[in-house]
């Protein structure tokens, strides 16, 4: 009895642990967010300090911070340069003729919450604003070569007063020396921009000179990422395969540097968004990544490539491409085949079980595109595992049904042997080898089963596609936490409850699925196995109550069919269901008398 109250007591200690750390560490956490943001929101519309423009890579650049200016909201810094709308169906915003930056970008597709009346979300901001985010792409040059397009130069428009699909802006750019540089910006119904750069040289001697490419942005995603996302830079470059650096690995001011390539592409990746520049695939070029803290503190993915040499009256194509936008699965793995650019589908973060997340994202798109409903699709594809699985789970069942039938005969053993553990194991593994049994054989399907769990999870956090997909009812969002909870209600009740006790309707779902699941074997002898059987179903419903509701479901969905499943396979192999029984003996159960 004191071995089993210890037990009970350790149960119970862990549980009350698990709750103060939703209490005092999650809790504090969101509500420090929550400040955050708001505090960031209101940044925006205040004025203070800000620097000069980041530097450009190999360039020498103005001191930072000896003209102190202003930081504006997002529609002064817009309204106080010359600018070329863009609009297409996916894409509103504007190219700053300074710089020919895109500085100005928002997703028309997309929406800060589920109200489709929620502001658009915004991607590309000027560097004079709190959120300012950009990409540039300039030249380096040197006195033979005169003033080449940089971060202040002018852009003159030549055609085009409006980029569309159909329509795209030609610049132009002339300097002292008779160096003329015509850019074509073109883009696609979705987030692709095609840069194509003509240099014609003029001037009556050689010029030599380098391009650059840089994204930079002035801050970092204001949720902290968690471990199994990355968000900071990203790319591929040349045959190294891809490299992903976080913000902290940079934030002490020591960059990031690749050895010289000439295939690749580079840029910064948030969970659904992402810019990315992929450099012209002709010449080699140098790239790092890295952090700035003159002025403004800043973070740069950039680039410079090889200085190409122009003869007198000739001229050179150089041709760029600039990825801004959401990672839409299809559309960037279509972007990786037709424009050949090397493991570009990498810019969606499918982490290490790549092998399986991304066909099991692929199953999952197959039938939302029959059914037009992501959790039906993640009912379908629950049980197209569970068919995959089968073999393994028969021989898992059929294994527990064996163990079952020698139940008697385990029991004489231990009756036998008494308290000499020795002698009893040597008489189990005796017994298993004249029954033909394995008795571990039922634990490689579980273990086979988790990182097929942990796909599914990835698919479910990282995909845009899954981001304020609907399922039926309270459930809006797959990829959010069940908003209901057991303590008001479900909402009948006025109030709001704290987060550790949102306990939804789903995460009670698949407790009980759990439970139920669990019943279905006997009881273990053994105290310690017998209270984790009782007590872990409650535990994974407080786990599982903040995870998307998404994995919640698969989880309640996998566990039912888990149940018919282990049903029908243990009465073919002719072995009693216990669940009944186990049910009812636990209701039924009386206290023992004491002696």
């Amino acid at each position: 009895m004191e071995k089993n109250r210890n037990y009970f007591v350790a149960i119970g200690l862990s549980v009350l642990i698990l709750i103060a750390w939703q209490f005092l560490y999650v809790n504090p956490k969101i509500e420090k967010e929550r400040i955050a943001a708001e505090a960031h929101q209101k940044l925006t519309q205040q004025t203070q300090a800000a620097g000069t423009p980041a530097a450009v890579p190999g360039q020498a650049q103005p001191a930072q911070g000896a003209v102190p200016g202003a930081v504006e909201t997002r529609d002064q810094a817009i309204a106080k340069s010359a600018r070329v709308s863009i609009d297409t169906a996916a894409l509103i915003g504007s190219i700053n003729l300074t710089g020919a930056r895109f500085d100005d970008l928002k997703l028309k597709e997309y929406h800060e919450t589920v109200d489709d009346k929620s502001p658009l979300i915004t991607l590309f901001s000027p560097s004079d604003t709190p959120d300012g985010y950009f990409t540039e792409l300039g030249y380096i040059g040197n006195e033979a070569t005169g003033t080449v397009p940089g971060p202040t130069t002018v852009w003159t428009v030549k055609s085009g007063d409006k980029l569309t699909t159909a329509t795209p802006v030609v610049l132009t750019y002339t300097n002292e020396k008779g160096v003329v540089f015509t850019r074509t910006i073109s883009i696609d119904e979705h987030f692709m921009f095609q840069v194509a750069d003509t240099i014609n040289n003029g001037s009556g001697v050689p010029v030599s000179l380098s391009t650059y490419g840089r994204v930079t942005r002035f801050n970092k995603p204001t949720t902290p990422s968690v471990y199994v996302l990355h968000e900071g830079f990203i790319g591929v470059i040349g045959e190294h395969g891809l490299n992903e650096i976080a913000y902290s690995k940079v934030e002490n001011d020591v960059p990031v540097k690749h050895e010289k390539a000439t295939t690749g592409w580079l840029g910064i990746t948030d969970k659904y968004w992402a810019a990315a520049i992929v450099p012209p695939q002709t010449l080699a070029y140098e790239s790092k990544y890295e952090h700035f803290t003159d002025g403004r503190p800043r973070f740069q993915a950039d680039y410079k490539q090889d200085a190409v040499t122009i003869a007198p009256g000739q001229s050179t194509d150089l041709k760029t491409l600039v990825f801004a936008g959401a990672k839409q699965v299809p559309l960037v793995d279509g972007y990786e085949k037709s424009y050949s650019i090397p493991q570009f589908d990498l810019l969606i973060d499918w982490g290490w079980f790549y092998f399986i997340t991304k066909p099991m994202f692929k199953l999952m798109d197959f039938f939302f595109r029959y059914f037009g409903n992501f959790g039906v699709a993640i009912l379908l594809t629950t049980i197209v595992v569970k068919g995959l699985f089968f073999p393994l789970a028969s021989k898992q069942y059929a294994s527990m049904a064996n163990m079952k039938k020698v139940q008697p005969k385990m029991e004489e053993l231990k009756k036998k042997h008494g308290d000499d553990r020795m002698a009893l194991q040597q008489g189990m593994m005796a017994l298993y080898k004249e029954e033909k049994i394995n008795p571990i054989a039922g634990c490689w399907p579980i273990l086979l089963q988790i990182p097929v769990f942990f796909a599914l999870y990835k698919v479910i956090y990282v995909t845009i596609e899954m981001r304020h997909a609907p399922f039926f009812g309270w459930i809006q969002d797959l990829s959010a936490p069940d908003p209901t909870s057991l303590f008001n209600l479900f909402g009948l009740l006025p109030y709001d409850v704290p987060h550790a006790l949102v306990i939804g309707v789903w995460p009670l779902v698949m407790g009980i699925t759990m439970f139920l699941q669990m019943r279905m074997n006997p009881t273990p002898p053994d105290p310690t196995q017998a209270m984790l059987f009782t007590w872990m179903p409650l535990v994974f419903t407080f786990m599982l109550a903040s995870f998307p509701a998404g994995l919640v479901i698969y989880w309640a969905w996998n566990n039912t069919l888990s149940i018919m499943q282990q049903a029908f396979i243990m009465k073919r192999q002719g072995a009693k269901v216990e669940l009944f029984d186990n049910l009812k003996g636990l209701f039924s159960k009386k206290p023992k008398p004491a002696k």
